[in-house]
């Protein structure tokens, strides 16, 4: 038991945290759950009594992620893998956002993220090994309608993740950051913030989706229990990506994006190189 990796997965009460948390375990390796209410994890953690530690970790709450980090490291001695998993959809037109609903995603999203990573990473860098799985979404690459500040956040985290992996290469340290698409967990049900602010100009198209997103719930393509065993066949790769997207339509939808970019460039390439000295264009 004492070789076996120990990852740390933020989140882990539900949805895509539980099924990582599940099939890890199930492989014999040593798993710290945590969430902000620690009972919803007992179920799990007394399955794999001697494996899993449950423990209460508030990503908004600097205290809760330093306490868990600590301890962690004086049960098992290591962190080789952290997900950071927590996050949560939010739901408004950008003019609909409600200051309170748009500061807390940013808060549990990305800044959650930020500082648990950064709890992780001085013992990671002590070893000179470790991962970091960083949980964006393909609403990382690309943004629809009625969830503009989740894009925020999640291109935010695309952002923090790529400069992160070039900082930490050189310690042993490896970055991967997760793409789902369309998955099966509470993502657009339970788990979703509503604005509560309607703005009936954006009926047809924030207020639109906002209605399509709740009713896919329940009813996606992707599977987390299959996510969860891609992502840990991903991190024990001898070349673990940078990036991973999870569900075809994921796939399908990125390929979309490259072309609608590489479109938008390519049109616009000559007024692009107008912007420079004339020595310096081609």
């Amino acid at each position: 038991m004492t070789n076996k990796p120990v990852w740390f997965i933020t989140g882990a009460s539900n949805g895509l945290g539980f099924e990582i948390a599940k099939h890890v375990l199930g492989l014999g390796y040593r798993v710290v759950l945590t969430a902000r209410n620690p009972a919803q994890l007992a179920g799990l953690a007394n399955q794999f009594k001697g494996q899993a530690l449950a423990l209460k970790v508030d990503v908004t709450d600097r205290s809760t992620i330093r306490s868990a980090v600590a301890e962690t490291l004086s049960t098992f001695g290591q962190i080789d893998v952290l997900v950071n998993n927590a996050g949560y959809g939010y739901l408004a037109a950008i003019e609909e956002g409600d200051e309170e609903g748009v500061r807390s995603q940013f808060n549990t999203n990305l800044f959650g993220l930020i500082d648990v990573t950064k709890e992780a990473l001085p013992a990671m860098r002590a070893r000179r090994s470790g991962h970091i799985v960083n949980v964006s979404s393909l609403g990382g690459l690309m943004a629809f309608a009625a969830t503009g500040y989740y894009h925020a956040t999640k291109f935010a985290v695309e952002a923090v993740s790529e400069a992160l992996a070039q900082e930490v290469a050189p310690l042993g340290i490896k970055v991967t950051i997760v793409e789902p698409g369309a998955f099966r967990t509470n993502w657009a049900g339970s788990s979703m913030a509503e604005s509560p602010i309607v703005i009936d100009d954006y009926a047809e198209t924030a207020g639109k989706r906002r209605i399509s997103t709740k009713a896919v719930s329940g009813n996606q393509p992707g599977d987390p229990a299959r996510a969860a065993a891609a992502i840990q066949m991903a991190v024990e790769s001898k070349a673990p990506p940078l990036r991973l997207l999870l569900g075809g339509s994921a796939l399908d939808l990125a390929y979309k994006r490259l072309e609608t970019l590489r479109k938008n460039f390519d049109e616009w390439s000559d007024v692009t190189r107008s912007a420079d000295f004339p020595e310096f264009q081609r």
